[in-house]
């Protein structure tokens, strides 16, 4: 399972012409999910998440965790953050999961999250979406369940 973390002060997610979900000081998570994740997989990346120290103190250093400052969180999902872009020039999607088994643990990811944070939303699974943010910092962090960057 891999995810693309944005710090935010804002964000939302635009289906057609509806604003579906929307948070404000928080997490922007997009999140891929790949052939053989597991539950452990989303256990392990909805942990780590809520507690990476990215947000700043007092001091200005990146001290606190979206759990310390009370944050939000809206989670997407983008099989794209799978595609290997190593041959050619069409990424290959193969190792992404099978979308039955991805909203599966998409939709675990979401309400383990959602057991430690008050406010989670979400986009609408395999729907074109349009996604506003205001990155703060900017502050983009990868974390992945299996691979060490």
């Amino acid at each position: 399972m891999r995810a693309v973390v944005q710090r935010v002060d804002s964000s939302k997610v635009i289906v057609g012409i509806k604003r579906i979900a929307e948070i404000g000081k928080g997490l922007l998570v997009l999140l891929g999910i790949e052939q053989g994740d597991q539950e452990g997989d989303a256990d392990y990346l909805s942990d780590k998440i809520i507690n990476l120290r990215i947000f700043n103190d007092e001091n200005g250093k990146m001290n606190l965790s979206l759990l310390d400052i009370r944050g939000e969180i809206l989670v997407i999902s983008q099989f794209t953050l799978l595609g290997d872009c190593r041959k050619g020039r069409r990424p290959s999607f193969t190792q992404a999961e099978s979308p039955d088994r991805a909203k599966l643990l998409y939709n675990y990811f979401i309400e383990k999250t959602k057991t430690m944070i008050d406010n989670v939303v979400q986009g609408e699974f395999q729907s074109m979406m349009s996604i506003e943010l205001v990155n703060n910092g900017p502050v983009t962090m990868l974390v992945d369940s299996r691979r060490v960057f």
